[in-house]
């Protein structure tokens, strides 16, 4: 049986370690491929989301839509061209008004209402998430001062 050269040896070292970081890196993007949630406004929703793809849909709560029937509430959010209504099931924010900003998380079917299962309400009156506030400013409906 003859001895492996030591340039043999490096080389069968190198491929099983590049085989180790393929195997790795195919591990943590396959894992995190299913805990991101991308930040859509209303009227990407159709466009951008998938049918059942966990999604963060942020705008402002459209006046005189929120409903409560027990621990289920509806509600429409806008980006000021579109409105898109929410069930949410669950307490909400002591912070959640009619006409501020919101960001819903959860899923969305065409023809069904968004089916959120965390809501994120302001925490000031100054505060807007930066994407709902970047969502408004593209559609010239931004009414706040400076930077998101």
């Amino acid at each position: 049986m003859s001895k492996m050269r030591k340039r043999d040896q490096r080389l069968m070292i190198i491929g099983v370690a590049g085989a180790v970081l393929v195997l790795a890196a195919t591990l943590t993007f396959a894992g995190l491929r299913d805990s991101v949630v991308y930040f859509v406004a209303p009227s990407e929703l159709a466009e951008k989301a998938q049918p059942g793809q966990r999604i963060r849909l942020g705008g402002l709560v459209v006046e005189g839509t929120v409903q409560r029937a027990g621990e289920i509430a509806t509600f429409s959010v806008t980006d000021g061209a579109t409105a898109v209504q929410v069930r949410y099931e669950g307490q909400l924010p002591d912070l959640f008004r009619e006409g501020q900003g919101v960001v819903c998380e959860g899923r969305w079917q065409p023809g069904q209402a968004f089916e959120a299962d965390r809501v994120l309400a302001k925490h000031d009156e100054n505060y807007m998430p930066r994407e709902v506030a970047e969502a408004l400013k593209q559609r010239g409906d931004w009414k706040g001062e400076g930077r998101p």
